[in-house]
């Protein structure tokens, strides 16, 4: 799938949209450069699982967990880390869990990642993010 975002708002309602077809175990991985949108997606798609507390970039954290939706979710940065240290943390019995990981810089984690994960690329273009969903990258 492919989209066209030309305003956050936008591309938290593209998020909003595709969080409806998430379900437990499900594992979205978001690439982009700095400032491409994935925290304001993953905003989005936290919404449109139903939570309604601050979505903000876990870069310093981590991890931010987010309950009080119809799944738990999972915000993970990966920009300061590398496979070591997210296992340190216990990455696998989160995206083994029941809950949804949303993770940021995820191609830093390939080999951690299942094959079952959904990969989202934001990319800006001439002041428009261009949002591409795999299913099976």
């Amino acid at each position: 799938m492919f989209f066209i975002s030309n305003s956050e708002s936008e591309t938290e309602t593209i998020a909003y949209n595709l969080a409806q077809a998430a379900g437990p175990g499900a594992i979205y991985c978001l690439r982009g450069g700095l400032g491409a949108g994935k925290t304001v997606f993953a905003r989005g798609f936290a919404r449109g699982l139903g939570y309604s507390g601050r979505v903000a970039s876990p870069t310093f954290c981590i991890v931010n967990e987010y309950e009080g939706g119809k799944l738990s979710i999972y915000h993970f940065d990966a920009y300061r880390v590398n496979a070591a240290g997210m296992i340190d943390i216990g990455f696998d019995d989160y995206i083994f869990g029941h809950g949804c990981c949303l993770i940021e810089w995820a191609d830093k984690l390939r080999g951690l990642i299942p094959e079952s994960a959904v990969w989202i690329d934001i990319t800006q273009i001439e002041g428009a993010r261009h949002i591409h969903v795999d299913i099976s990258d």
